[in-house]
């Protein structure tokens, strides 16, 4: 699928803080914890636990989360599919570091070791 403008902006102006609870239950529905979904975070986005929380009661759009997030030089290796989209061929860098996060959530939640999630192994 190729992702259109109007699904870029949308992207782009939807809010950290209202996917955050789903991301939380969608890994603990499936036995992982709040604390591995931070590490995951983190590993993507050099976010600490404080400043996470900041930007939940913020309500920063996934813009301004990705702009000020010091991305990690591996997530390049992120590939697949999620949503429907091949995350190698999106283009707007907002929208591809959305699905990174997505793919990262979607890998903690089946169960995939941390160490593959995070690109060490």
């Amino acid at each position: 699928m190729k992702a259109t403008a109007e699904h870029n902006e949308r992207i782009a102006k939807m809010t950290f803080a209202s996917v955050y609870p789903h991301y939380i239950t969608k890994v603990e529905k499936k036995g992982r914890t709040k604390e591995e979904l931070h590490q995951v975070i983190k590993w993507l986005t050099g976010y600490d636990d404080k400043k996470l929380q900041e930007l939940i009661e913020e309500k920063v759009n996934f813009e301004t989360f990705f702009k000020n997030a010091k991305l990690n030089p591996n997530a390049h290796l992120i590939t697949g599919v999620i949503c429907g989209y091949r995350i190698e061929e999106l283009e707007n860098p907002i929208t591809k570091q959305t699905r990174y996060l997505d793919k990262l959530v979607d890998e903690l939640a089946k169960g995939r070791k941390m160490e593959k999630i995070l690109r060490t192994a």
